[in-house]
C-alpha cells in the first residue's frame, strides 16, 4: 500500500489502483460460510444436488465474494491509505451487483478504481472505491461494487 498526505488523496480520483493477489475460494470456506449465516441452500453446500443445476457444481454465496473484500484489498500494492492514519471504516456501498457465480475452486482477485475523495469533515476523508471481483478463467466477473470507506486522520 501506498501512504500520502490526505489532501493528495484528490489526486488518484479515475485511477485504477491495481489487482489483488488471486484467492481459491474451495468447499470448505463455502461450507464454513454457509455455518456462520445460517444460509444451507443446496446449491452452496451439497455437491451431488448442485451437479444438477445448470452451474454443474457448487458456488460461493454472493456475500462470502463481497465478505473477502477487505482481505483482497490488502493485496493491492497501488491502494493508497492517507498518512497519520488512526482508522478506517467500512461505510457501506452505494451500489452492489452480482454478474456470475463463483464456481467451487476458482480463483478470485479484486480490482479497484478510486471514484471519489471527499474531507468530510476535518481529519475525516470518505473515499468511495470501484471493485470489481474477477473470476480466473470467466469472461464476466463475479460482482462489481462501489464500497465507501472512512479514513480518520
Amino acid at each position: 500500500m501506498k501512504v500520502v498526505e490526505p489532501a493528495e488523496l484528490v489526486n488518484f480520483v479515475g485511477q485504477e489502483l491495481g489487482a489483488s493477489e488471486w484467492f481459491r475460494i474451495d468447499q470448505d470456506r463455502i461450507n464454513a460460510f454457509a455455518d456462520a449465516t445460517l444460509d444451507h441452500q443446496f446449491i452452496h453446500v451439497n455437491p451431488e444436488q448442485a451437479k444438477m443445476t445448470p452451474f454443474g457444481t457448487t458456488i460461493a454465496h454472493g456475500y462470502l465474494t463481497v465478505s473477502l473484500l477487505p482481505y483482497l484489498q490488502t493485496t493491492i500494492d497501488g491502494l493508497m491509505v492517507p498518512k497519520g492514519l488512526k482508522m478506517g471504516m467500512n461505510y457501506g456501498f452505494d451500489k452492489l451487483r452480482f454478474m456470475a457465480p463463483v464456481k467451487v475452486d476458482k480463483r478470485i482477485r479484486a480490482r479497484a478504481t478510486l471514484l471519489e475523495a471527499t474531507e468530510r469533515k476535518p481529519g475525516q476523508w470518505l473515499l468511495k472505491f470501484e471493485y470489481t471481483v474477477d473470476i480466473e478463467g470467466e469472461d464476466k466477473p463475479a460482482l462489481v461494487a462501489e464500497w465507501l470507506v472512512m479514513y480518520f486522520v
